[in-house]
């Protein structure tokens, strides 16, 4: 076992599992990003490695992006102050996002609760979601003032069709887990407390198989995604950023904060 600030790694008979463990309800940052990163590179690089798990401690998934985080905050800052930034050289969040969707081998992502803003980027690169009743899936952005990030734009219409992904976006609501199931935004639901175990199940099942032949059918069907999601960050992060100097931004945060209906006013 491996750890590190907010994850911890586990390798069992060529399953990789990686944990989250950031304190509270696991905020969507750009060390977090960072790291998981990090580790699924290790388990490319490792060749008894078939296939990972991605999980998460606690009551949540990942609940969306950290507005507070000081990296990012410091990003922009720089934007701002230079010009000459450019949105693909930057160290943003969204390139670290990137390079997930740039790993070799399967993923099961084990959502037990919600998954959310950013969140659900995260649970949307991964091949395979196993998820529970009580599991709540949202792209919250426009509720926020804001722009839908993480390449969602990319990624989640290929996945619940064109339609679903506008109706998520739109109406910024909570797709239950039976729901996101029905909708193809998860493959299996199950009980709460099978969740882990279910994906553990399914990627056992998938790391039986060849490796070499995994590794080149997934190559296939991946094809250009992960180019796809840096095209579609780079645009969301310019719309993000423009968004984020407005009124409804500010006061769809504080509303969030204070949990009630925002009073946007469209500047």
């Amino acid at each position: 076992m491996s750890k590190v600030t907010n994850i911890c790694t586990v390798k069992i008979l060529h399953v990789g599992t990686l944990e989250v463990r950031k304190p509270t309800l696991k905020i969507c940052d750009i060390s977090l990003i960072n790291q998981i990163a990090d580790a699924q590179v290790e388990f490319d690089n490792e060749i008894e490695i078939r296939r990972s798990v991605l999980a998460a401690q606690g009551k949540a998934f990942c609940a969306g992006a950290n507005f507070n985080d000081p990296a990012r905050q410091e990003q922009e800052a720089r934007e701002k102050s230079d010009p000459a930034s450019s949105l693909g050289q930057i160290n943003h969040l969204y390139i670290q996002a990137v390079r997930i969707f740039r790993n070799k081998k399967p993923i099961v992502a084990a959502v037990h609760g919600a998954a959310i803003g950013g969140g659900l980027g995260l649970a949307v690169s991964a091949d395979f979601r196993v998820t529970c009743p009580e599991a709540r899936f949202a792209a919250n952005f426009t509720k926020l003032g804001f722009h839908p990030g993480f390449g969602l734009t990319a990624t989640l219409p290929e996945l619940v069709g064109k339609n679903n992904a506008e109706l998520i976006f739109y109406t910024s609501r909570r797709v239950t887990g039976e729901e996101a199931t029905r909708m193809g935004l998860a493959n299996v639901c199950v009980p709460q407390d099978q969740v882990r175990a279910e994906a553990m199940k399914l990627a056992q099942e998938i790391a039986e198989c060849s490796p070499l032949g995994l590794l080149a059918t997934r190559a296939t069907m991946r094809a250009g995604l992960a180019d796809r999601v840096l095209a579609a960050t780079n645009h969301e992060l310019a719309e993000q950023t423009r968004l984020r100097a407005t009124e409804d931004f500010k006061e769809g945060v504080k509303a969030t904060e204070e949990r009630r209906v925002a009073n946007f006013r469209g500047r």
